[in-house]
């Protein structure tokens, strides 16, 4: 019989102590994602710093240098994003554009 505190099965003497351990899987990060704005020579800038203070959470200052670079370069980054955080964006500002009859375009792109 075995002694008090065995198994039958144990054969170091009672002193078998385990680790438990736990295999977690390597999360990645998720691939982020710039959402950039066009420029055109139709847009009102006074309507891009409102879309970007509504959609990109820019304060005045912020969103009228972006507003300038957009509209010297051609191009600017709104933000950096997951995709799907981008895609709704990029939806949100072409929605909005198209309700207030502007043709202001907006776009994704691997960062």
């Amino acid at each position: 019989m075995a002694a008090s505190g065995q198994r039958p099965d144990d054969d170091d003497g009672g002193t078998n102590i385990g680790v438990a351990t736990k295999t977690r899987a390597k999360t990645k990060k998720p691939t982020p994602y710039r959402v950039l704005m066009l420029n055109d020579d139709y847009t009102p800038m006074e309507f891009v710093v409102l879309v970007l203070q509504r959609f990109f959470r820019m304060d005045m200052d912020q969103a009228t240098q972006v507003m300038l670079h957009v509209h010297q370069k051609g191009v600017g980054v709104c933000g950096t994003f997951s995709y799907e955080v981008a895609e709704t964006k990029v939806g949100q500002v072409m929605d909005f554009a198209k309700q207030n009859q502007h043709p202001l375009q907006c776009t994704l792109e691997k960062a």
